[in-house]
């Protein structure tokens, strides 16, 4: 398993984790969110500091994209290491270009595909490093000269002299480039840059220049999506006055037109009178030039870029418009659309508009009309709070994403889908969440999927497959740490995933499945300890893997008994049965007496931790998703007073509105998703269920736009500000004594009224027979 672990050491023995220096730090701090002082409360964009994210550990880039578009136009300012995984960091201060694929917030790289970079005087065919940029293509910059909204970025390239601009639709680019006089401005296209990991992961392209205007192209990209392949038609608005092209290091003549080879660019020349603006349009395609050209073509038939950005800027407004709050706090707002701005550049589509696309088998297949094909799934971290979310405000969307994955395991030869990219599997991560994703919709009557053919290829993975320990997990009800590497989180993965499919089995009648499923879901206990309280690994003979301490992430360096954490947040990582798990505990007070531990104990880590366990409260760790339900489970053991206070402080103190706005990886959306969900007051802590726990909202008013138009409205009554503890709720006119509300209640609209105090209400919520819903109830 290509791990992010595995990827973070690699980078480790390389040198480094990009932290901020402190000659940075100060810069940094001053910056403020993008755009102009707010003029329009109806106009959400401006609340979006699409800043956030791009520091720290956040790993997210800066550019213009649409809502899950396929396109992330964005500048580059280093390739390598892990805080590039975006291809940008907000300590440096020089561009290599701009590129048109990024992902978001992972914590693995691959992408930056296509870059292309303004420049004048004598042609450098190298960028050129970031401690002295002048030597290559790289153009130095100042982050005040940033300009970034939804759909649109600009900078001054300040050693060029030119002003670049940048928006986006679904499947293309549009650069709008300003020069001063110069008779030797010219573009270089890098068709080699990527990211580097491993070095020059390009194993074979193709330029071609296309009469006086266009240049096209492809490639194949061995990086984290191994063999993945990417198509470009590029258009520029003025004829080239000289084209030349370099390829594997050597220049071409000038009369030559095509190129081949592992790392090919291109220079491409003009004569700029002051203030001359050249654009150029870019289509992208994961099949063919032909379809990167039909691309072009369909999306992007004029040059008119502020009608573009504005077409961009429009349709961000729509998506953030589903959810309207109404506060007078308004860091906390802008908090809240860049998280929710965060929480739609992934998925991204990977089809063309002739409904085209890359299977997962690497051959070319047709959509049914109305269908799409997607990428970048993160579905270990986005099946927690991101698509639970999507089933509420993004309802319309859900039958094509779960169809999509049902594609992907027919089509592919891995199977189930773990984390696909652009067509390929990377495998990166434990279990196969695709199936939880799956089962939700399932649970939440999502219309239009055909729940017998996906239950086929969940039952292949559940059943049948030899994957990554899963037939031990079938045969001995664990597996052994002796035998398959991460087996203690492992085991909790496959339990969800029992309990998944069980869900989709019983929809088609398939019981005797879904029984067997049942059962092993709880496999958990095979692994919890009662002497330590823990949760931890077993050899093959049965007995405790030694030597055992729970900050560490397992018994040896080798056999890591625990997947990006330790047996402190494994242990709290049932989340669908968890008053059966409680019962091992002999009840609940010793529950939460460890429960309270958790947030209260050192916050030591060995050595070889990785960072991604981080934004720590005791061995809470916030800034990784095994944490993400934790503070939840209060309420399972009938003290959610507990869960209020410890959610609304993770609010405050986790999510900041600067570039280190993040307490680790944003992974696609999860991280922000569980910020909005939580702000709302709802959160799926186990999202097969179909149901969402209860804390108080941080604002006064939301309104979320849900199935059909219908509006679901939470509201917060609270006397002072600082009135935190849930006193009642009202659920559709009713009290409810129930501190848990089923998707079906809030799904078709709704009205949710908390009234909030200072004080706890020890009462409300706390008997076991209202607790939220278990396997075993």
């Amino acid at each position: 398993m290509f791990s992010r672990r595995r990827f973070m050491q690699a980078l480790s023995a390389a040198g480094c984790y990009g932290l901020i220096d402190s000659q940075a730090k100060p810069a940094l701090a001053a910056m403020l969110p993008a755009g102009n002082a707010p003029h329009d409360d109806d106009d959400l964009t401006q609340y979006v500091n699409i800043r956030v994210g791009t520091g720290g550990h956040g790993h997210t880039y800066p550019g213009a994209t649409v809502p899950f578009g396929a396109v992330q136009l964005s500048p580059d300012t280093y390739t390598k290491d892990w805080d590039w995984c975006s291809g940008y960091y907000a300590a440096d201060t020089s561009i290599m270009g701009f590129s048109h694929t990024h992902l978001s917030g992972t914590g693995c790289g691959d992408m930056l595909d296509v870059l292309l970079m303004p420049n004048v005087g004598e042609v450098k065919w190298e960028p050129g490093t970031r401690e002295n940029p002048s030597e290559g293509y790289r153009s130095v910059f100042s982050h005040a000269d940033e300009q970034m909204e939804p759909g649109y970025y600009a900078v001054t390239l300040k050693d060029r002299k030119v002003h670049a601009e940048l928006t986006a639709t679904e499947r293309t680019g549009l650069h709008r480039y300003t020069f001063s006089a110069n008779d030797t401005s010219h573009f270089i296209l890098d068709f080699a840059h990527a990211y580097d990991d491993p070095a020059s992961p390009v194993s074979d392209a193709t330029l071609e220049i296309v009469g006086e205007d266009t240049i096209t192209g492809g490639r194949t990209v061995h990086s984290w999506a191994g063999g993945r392949r990417i198509y470009f038609a590029a258009q520029f608005s003025k004829p080239f006055a000289k084209t030349q092209l370099q390829q594997d290091g050597a220049l071409l003549s000038d009369s030559s037109k095509k190129a081949a080879g592992k790392s090919l660019k291109a220079a491409l020349h003009y004569g700029t009178t002051e203030g001359e603006q050249i654009r150029v349009r870019v289509g992208i395609s994961g099949v063919s030039v032909a379809n990167a050209l039909k691309n072009l073509q369909a999306e992007m038939p004029g040059w008119d870029f502020d009608a573009t950005r504005a077409k961009a800027k429009s349709a961000w407004q729509r998506e953030l418009s589903r959810i309207r709050i109404e506060t007078h706090d308004t860091t906390q707002k802008t908090i809240f659309y860049s998280s929710l701005y965060h929480m739609m550049v992934a998925p991204t589509l990977f089809d063309d508009v002739n409904g085209e696309y890359c299977g997962m088998d690497g051959q070319t297949h047709l959509l049914v009309e109305g269908q799409h094909n997607y990428s970048s799934y993160s579905l270990w971290d986005t099946f927690r709070a991101l698509h639970p979310s999507f089933t509420l405000f993004q309802p319309e969307r859900v039958p094509g994403l779960v169809n999509c994955l049902v594609r992907m395991a027919e089509e592919s030869p891995e199977g189930m889908p773990v984390w696909p990219l652009q067509g390929k599997e990377t495998g990166t991560m434990t279990g196969y969440h695709s199936a939880s994703v799956m089962a939700e919709a399932c649970v939440k009557n999502v219309p239009n999927i055909d729940w017998n053919r996906a239950y086929k290829v969940m039952r292949k993975r559940n059943m049948d497959d030899n994957y990554r320990g899963l037939n031990l997990y079938r045969e001995m009800g664990y597996i052994p740490a002796d035998k398959e590497d991460e087996s203690a989180s492992k085991t909790l993965e496959y339990d969800y995933g029992d309990w998944a499919c069980s869900h989709v089995a019983s929809k088609i009648g398939a019981h005797d499945d879904a029984a067997i499923q049942r059962k092993r879901s709880k496999n958990y206990r095979n692994l919890f300890d009662p002497k330590t309280q823990f949760i931890r690994a077993k050899m093959s003979d049965g007995k405790w893997a030694e030597p055992f301490d729970p900050i560490d992430m397992g018994h040896t360096d080798k056999y890591r008994d625990y997947t990006e954490s330790n047996a402190w947040q494994t242990t709290f990582g049932i989340q669908h049965d968890v008053k059966g798990y409680m019962s091992l505990w002999g009840g609940r007070e010793p529950f939460v007496k460890k429960l309270d531990d958790l947030f209260t104990i050192p916050s030591t880590l060995p050595k070889n931790a990785p960072p991604d366990i981080a934004g720590l409260v005791g061995q809470y760790a916030h800034g990784n998703e095994p944490s993400h339900h934790i503070a939840y489970l209060y309420t399972y053991a009938g003290q959610p007073w507990k869960t209020q206070s410890r959610v609304h402080s993770l609010l405050l103190t986790m999510y900041h509105n600067d570039p280190d706005g993040l307490a680790g990886n944003e992974d696609c959306g999860q991280m922000s998703a569980w910020y909005v969900m939580s702000a709302l007051g709802l959160y799926a802590v186990d999202p097969v269920s179909g149901n969402y726990v209860l804390t108080s909202p941080l604002f006064d008013k939301a309104t979320l736009t849900v199935s059909n138009g219908n509006k679901l409205v939470i509201e917060a009554k609270r006397p002072s500000p600082d009135a935190i503890y849930i006193h009642s709720v009202t659920i559709n006119g009713k009290r409810s004594e129930k501190l848990w509300v089923s998707h079906a209640e809030i799904a078709h609209g709704g009205h949710i009224i908390f009234e909030l105090g200072t004080e706890p209400n020890k009462q409300l919520g706390t008997g076991e027979k209202v607790a939220p819903p278990s396997l075993t109830a």
